[in-house]
C-alpha cells in the first residue's frame, strides 16, 4: 500500500495510536518498535480493542483482517505525516536548541493561540516519532503549527525538517548537551544549524537572539531569508523587582511582563515568544496576558512550596549549559539557608567527568560550596564531594538520608538529568 492509499484511509479514520495500552476506538494503530518493545506483538490486541486498522512490518501479521503490512512502520508513519502536512498551506514554526526549547515552544503557543488556531507539540514529544504525531493533528481549522525538534545525533534535525517542512525556524541557543552523540559542541552547533539550513533553502523566516553571537553569526550568514531579531538589547529590557518570578519591561514593543517562571535564564525564552507574537500581529495586551497566564509544568522552572521549604524544581533535564544558568540564578536570589540538590548530567560521553568537575567549580565561585549546603547525586557527581558536599551514588540512598533529617525553612534548587529521577525526592522536602 502506498502513502496516497494509506492517506485515504487516514482521512476516514484520522486518529493515530502507537501505544496498545491506550487504544482509541476507530483509530489506526502503528506498531512501532524500540529497544525494549515491539508493537507488532500487539496488532491483534489493538484491533480487538477497537482500532479500525493496524499498520505492521511483521510478515507474521499478514492475513489479519484490518492489518496493513508495510516494509517499515516508522517510515510509513513519517511519510503519512509529511503527506498530510503538505495538504495544508499553513505556517509551520520549528523550534530547536540545547536549552529552553520546550518552554519556548509552550510560551510561543500560549501567545499565538490568543489569535490563531494552533497545533503544538505535546510535552517533549520532539523526536522522529513525536514530530509525525504532531503533524497528524493538523485539521482544516489549523492556522499555525509549532513543532519542537530535539536531537541527540547529527542529521536528525535535517530529517525532521524534511517531514515537517517548516517555513519558520527558531534556535533557542547552542550549548553542551548530548555530547556523547554529537561528539563535540561543534557537532551540536552543526546539528541545530540544520534548521537554519532548511529555512535558508526554502527562503523562510528565522527568529534569532541578537545578543547571542553564535546564533547571530549563523542566522546572518543565511541568504534569502527573512530575519527577525529579538533579545535584551534590541528590545530594551529592564529587569523587574520580583526575587523569584521572572518579570521585566521592554521598550520595543512597549510592555511590562510578569510570569510564573522561575529564573532569569528563562528571559530569552519569553522574548522569543514576544517576537513570534509581534511577527504574527498578536496584540500587546494578548501577549502580556498569555505570558502571565502560562504555568510551567513537568518539573521545569517551577516554584514549589511545601509546608516547610521552598523548592525551585528544575529537574526535568540537565546539561552543562542549563546547570550553569540555574546555579547562577540560584546564587543571585536573596534568601537565607540555601540548599543545592544536584543530579548527574547524562549523555556527556568522554566529557562527563570534566564537565561535572567544572560545575563544582562554578558552585565554589558563587560561594555556594559550603558543608551541608550541597547534595550531589549520581555516580559522577558523588566522586567530587571533597568532604564538603553530601554525596550519594543514586537517588535511593538520597531518599534514606532525606527521610531521616528534618529540613526546615530552606530555599532548595533541584537540578539534574531526567534519568536521575530527582522529582521523587520532592515528598521528603
Amino acid at each position: 500500500m502506498n502513502t496516497k492509499e494509506l492517506y485515504a484511509i487516514f482521512r476516514d479514520y484520522p486518529l493515530v495510536c502507537t501505544d496498545s495500552r491506550n487504544i482509541v476506538p476507530d483509530s489506526i494503530f502503528f506498531a512501532l518498535k524500540g529497544e525494549n518493545f515491539d508493537g507488532n506483538r500487539f496488532v491483534e490486541q489493538s484491533l480487538d480493542s477497537g482500532c479500525a486498522f493496524a499498520v505492521s512490518d511483521s510478515v507474521e501479521n499478514e492475513g489479519i483482517h484490518g492489518c496493513i503490512v508495510v516494509e517499515n512502520v516508522l517510515k510509513t508513519l513519517q511519510d503519512l505525516a509529511e503527506y498530510h502536512r503538505m495538504e495544508f498551506d499553513i505556517h509551520v514554526l520549528a523550534i530547536t536548541g540545547t536549552n529552553g526549547k520546550t518552554t519556548t515552544k509552550e510560551l510561543v503557543n500560549a501567545v499565538l493561540s490568543k489569535k490563531y488556531k494552533t497545533v503544538c507539540t505535546k510535552g517533549n514529544l520532539n523526536n522522529h516519532i513525536g514530530t509525525p504525531l504532531t503533524l497528524l493533528n493538523i485539521n482544516e481549522n489549523t492556522e499555525i503549527v509549532i513543532v519542537e525538534m530535539g536531537a541527540n545525533h547529527c542529521g536528525e534535525i535535517a530529517t525532521l525538517c524534511e517531514i515537517a517542512h517548516p517555513g519558520l525556524g527558531l534556535i533557542t541557543n547552542v550549548g553542551k548537551a548530548h555530547l556523547e552523540g554529537f561528539g563535540s559542541e561543534e557537532g551540536v552547533r552543526k546539528t541545530k544549524g540544520e534548521l537554519y539550513d532548511y529555512i535558508e533553502k526554502n527562503r523562510g523566516v528565522i527568529f534569532y537572539n541578537a545578543d547571542d553571537a553564535t546564533l547571530a553569526s549563523m542566522a546572518e550568514k543565511t541568504q534569502g531569508t527573512t530575519l527577525v531579531k529579538y533579545g535584551k538589547t534590541i528590545m530594551g529590557v529592564t529587569a523587574g523587582d520580583d526575587n523569584f518570578f521572572l518579570g521585566f519591561s521592554t521598550s520595543e514593543p512597549e510592555m511590562s511582563v510578569k510570569t510564573c517562571l522561575v529564573g532569569e535564564y528563562n528571559l530569552n525564552n519569553v522574548l522569543a515568544a514576544i517576537a513570534a507574537g509581534k511577527y504574527f500581529e498578536v496584540s500587546v495586551p494578548d501577549i502580556i496576558s498569555a505570558l502571565a497566564e502560562y504555568k510551567p509544568a513537568d518539573n521545569r522552572s517551577q516554584l514549589v512550596k511545601s509546608t516547610t521549604n521552598t523548592v525551585i524544581m528544575d529537574a526535568y533535564n540537565a546539561n552543562p549549559s542549563s546547570m550553569e544558568a540555574a546555579i547562577g540564578n540560584f546564587a543571585r536570589l536573596d534568601a537565607e539557608n540555601k540548599l543545592l540538590i544536584l543530579g548527574d548530567m547524562l549523555e556527556l560521553g568522554d566529557n562527563s567527568f570534566a564537565e561535572h568537575r567544572r560545575i563544582t567549580e562554578i558552585i565554589k565561585n558563587h560561594g555556594l560550596w559550603k558543608k551541608g549546603k550541597v547534595i550531589l547525586i549520581g555516580h559522577t557527581f558523588s566522586r567530587l564531594g571533597e568532604n564538603i558536599a553530601i554525596c550519594f551514588p543514586d537517588k535511593s540512598e538520597a531518599v534514606k538520608y532525606l527521610g531521616n533529617i528534618n529540613l526546615n525553612s530552606r530555599l532548595i534548587l533541584m537540578k539534574g538529568s531526567r534519568g536521575i529521577g530527582l522529582e521523587t525526592l520532592l515528598k521528603y522536602l
